[in-house]
């Protein structure tokens, strides 16, 4: 699954001075209150700040706002080509991030005229998809998973609803059934590669969510549909197989667990702040709103790994070594001071770096769907069960441990139970 390139001998290392005071990504601490973690890494070192990852390897965190869209915007300095690493001596196979960050031949990996000819026939395949029938068919979703659990009055949203909606979605537009048991279990694999949990092992899951994705393509090879993955086969690049396996990994990815902690973040919102409702369905603002706030507060992706420095740079004040490796904190972007003055973060503006930005960001017109699959699965919840309040306090829900997704381990909610 990765190709490491060469790997050289030059490692900085987590004891060098350019990583004095570095701090270790992770822990209790981070996982409940990560911008406390963001604020003190700001009035420690800046816009940058040297941390520690898995295996206390050394990186870059990137906290300002300029500063994340100036790495996105200069591929030139910072690429994505990952075996420019100056770290690969120092990284076992097994390592818990190597389906981030090891080589594989996908549109993530990509640079220049490549990027942008892999890139074209993911923005086209997405471009055929219709939008109002994504929304009929996820109305249709959001009513079959709603009618599994109404009439118990009670509910565990995360897993029953927020995270299975997307997921079917996902794969019903790659061409995939979104029932059954291999997808159910290329979704759990995708999440243990997104998310691992205690025991998970992440670099096996990715493993099978290839050779699950392999079978797909070798499928529509056959018997085209209109689908992502067939447009995908179709389309005259003329990208071969395992290039359309890579590229479909990052769509399912992207599309499926992001957006599941979007929906969840939201209806954690509009269940616990009451801005939005005397009762959720009665709020004096929109679901609208909710979401887009989700994105500037609780973004979905908190940080994303990475980039390369492709020589030595500057960076908000800290000297970027090349081959060092540079991860885009989108969550502490969105809430710089430096754009929001007077400490206040608001909603009204869609300039987050949630999808990230320049010729990395997602492509268009991704965001739009996933915004369809969001905004349906949260409408349709409240216009089926209006009463729905938490089964808990708000300060009971844990978040899960992940440095890279911000979403909860659980969402409990109660309700009038609703007889189908």
């Amino acid at each position: 699954m990765t190709d490491t390139g060469s790997r050289t001998s030059r490692t900085p290392g987590a004891g060098c001075p350019a990583h004095a005071g570095a701090v270790r990504l992770g822990g209790l601490e981070y996982q409940q209150t990560p911008a406390r973690l963001y604020r003190e890494l700001r009035r420690e070192h800046g816009a940058v700040a040297p941390v520690l990852l898995d295996g206390d390897i050394p990186a870059w965190l990137v906290l300002g706002y300029a500063e994340v869209s100036y790495v996105t915007a200069h591929d030139e300095l910072f690429a994505r080509d990952s075996r420019r690493w100056n770290q690969w001596a120092n990284i076992p196979e097994d390592w818990p991030l190597m389906p981030f960050v090891g080589y594989q031949p996908s549109v993530l990996f990509t640079e220049g005229e490549e990027h942008r000819r892999r890139a074209g026939v993911i923005t086209q395949a997405l471009e055929g998809v219709d939008q109002f029938q994504l929304s009929r068919d996820c109305r249709q979703l959001a009513d079959q998973l709603i009618a599994s659990f109404a009439g118990s009055g009670q509910a565990e949203l995360m897993n029953m609803y927020a995270h299975a909606l997307p997921m079917r979605a996902a794969v019903q537009m790659c061409g995939m059934p979104h029932a059954g048991d291999a997808t159910h279990q290329l979704v759990e694999d995708l999440r243990i590669s997104l998310d691992a949990g205690e025991g998970d092992d992440p670099v096996a899951a990715y493993m099978r969510v290839g050779e699950q994705i392999q079978q797909l393509v070798k499928e529509k090879r056959q018997r085209h549909g209109p689908d992502i993955t067939s447009r995908m086969l179709q389309h005259r690049a003329g990208l071969t197989d395992d290039e359309i396996v890579q590229d479909l990994i990052t769509i399912i990815a992207a599309a499926q667990q992001p957006t599941a902690n979007w929906i969840c973040n939201t209806l954690r919102l509009l269940l616990t702040d009451e801005r939005f409702a005397l009762s959720v369905s009665g709020g004096r603002l929109s679901v609208g709103e909710a979401l887009s706030e989700v994105l500037w507060l609780d973004t979905p992706t908190q940080n994303f790994i990475g980039r390369w420095a492709v020589r030595d740079t500057q960076l908000g004040g800290q000297l970027i070594r090349a081959g060092d490796c540079v991860v885009l904190g989108l969550a502490a972007a969105n809430t710089d001071p430096q754009i929001w003055p007077e400490s206040h973060v608001g909603a009204e503006s869609s300039a987050h770096l949630s999808f990230s930005s320049g010729e990395h960001r997602c492509p268009y017109p991704a965001p739009l769907l996933a915004d369809v699959i969001a905004r349906t699965a949260v409408e349709t919840l409240l216009e089926r069960l209006p009463d729905m309040v938490l089964a808990v306090e708000p300060e009971e829900l844990s978040w899960r441990p992940s440095v890279w997704m911000r979403g909860l381990h659980a969402l409990p909610v109660e309700f009038t139970p609703v007889m189908q």
